[in-house]
């Protein structure tokens, strides 16, 4: 029985479908893939969002983040991006790990690995404000999703994972 046999046999012909279009999605991607840090930044009951201008997901609300450059931890790379876009300073320590999403932008050609890490905002780390207008229209916080959302919150919130409400 070949490899492929096996497979139909193993997981039925509906996963295959689901694997070859994955696949077609992800050859479709140009380059490498990405890594990007997405914080998910609390008050209350409140998450901060900021809404995205001049790059791929322009119009759409996501949590502040970036790019994981090389040499950098996760909660590093979080720290940075959050003082680069918002002016908040949180110590990386603060930081605690969440979960991750598979991204792939088709029309754009991109595919991110985005990992979710979690903080909470205190008064005393500055007030939230846009420090990059060409990427970022505007900053606000939400008690429940905005509208429309960036390709990785949709897909987080896709998964069933809670950012808003009981956890």
């Amino acid at each position: 029985m070949s490899l492929l046999d096996e497979a139909k046999h193993e997981f039925g012909m509906g996963m295959l479908g689901e694997l070859q279009a994955t696949k077609e999605k992800l050859e479709k991607a140009e380059g490498r893939v990405r890594v990007g840090v997405a914080i998910v930044l609390r008050w209350g009951s409140e998450v901060l969002m900021g809404l995205r201008k001049g790059s791929h997901g322009a119009g759409t609300w996501a949590f502040p983040g970036g790019h994981l450059e090389k040499g950098e931890s996760v909660f590093q790379c979080a720290a940075r991006e959050l003082v680069e876009e918002t002016g908040t300073e949180i110590s990386p320590e603060l930081f605690k790990k969440l979960t991750y999403t598979n991204d792939v932008f088709e029309s754009e050609g991109k595919h991110y690995i985005t990992l979710y890490v979690e903080t909470f905002y205190e008064g005393r780390c500055g007030i939230p404000r846009v420090m990059e207008p060409e990427k970022c229209e505007k900053l606000q916080w939400f008690s429940a999703p905005p509208s429309p959302l960036f390709l990785p919150v949709q897909n987080l919130l896709a998964t069933g994972y809670k950012i808003w409400g009981a956890r």
